[in-house]
C-alpha cells in the first residue's frame, strides 16, 4: 500500500511548485483586493491567509505529511508552530466570525512575522 500511494520525486516537485504558485497567487490577489471599497480588508485577510496555508501545504509534497507534522511539532519549533497556526486561525476568525477589519489586519501582520519565525526555525542555527 505504501509503494502504491507514494509519489515519485518529479511528481513531488511538481506538486510543490503548483501548490506554492497557488499560494503566491492567492496572496497577490489578496493584496490587489485590499483596495476594493468596504470589503477589501476582509478579502485581503482571507486570501492572504489562504495563500499562506497553501504555501505551507506545498512543503507536504516535499517531505510527506507525517514527516512534516513531526518536524513542525519538534520541541525546537513548537512555539513557532503554535504561534503561526494561532495567527492563521485568528485571522480567519476575525474576518468571518467577529467581522472586525482592524483585528483582521493586525492578525495578518502578526501572521507575516509568525510565518517568518516559523520558516527560520527550519534553518540550522538561524534562531
Amino acid at each position: 500500500v505504501i509503494d502504491a500511494t507514494s509519489l515519485g520525486w518529479g511528481t513531488r516537485v511538481k506538486g510543490f511548485v503548483a501548490c506554492f504558485a497557488v499560494g503566491c497567487l492567492c496572496s497577490l490577489l489578496g493584496s490587489c483586493l485590499l483596495w476594493v471599497p468596504k470589503k477589501g480588508l476582509m478579502l485581503f485577510a482571507v486570501f492572504y491567509t489562504l495563500g499562506n496555508i497553501a504555501s505551507i501545504g506545498s512543503t507536504l509534497f516535499l517531505m510527506g505529511p507525517m514527516k512534516q507534522l513531526k518536524r513542525m511539532f519538534e520541541p525546537t519549533r513548537l512555539i513557532a508552530t503554535i504561534v503561526m497556526l494561532l495567527c492563521l486561525i485568528l485571522t480567519l476568525c476575525s474576518a468571518f466570525w467577529w467581522r472586525k477589519e482592524g483585528l483582521a489586519l493586525l492578525f495578518c501582520i502578526l501572521q507575516f512575522f509568525a510565518l517568518a519565525w516559523y520558516s527560520i526555525s527550519f534553518i540550522p542555527f538561524a534562531r
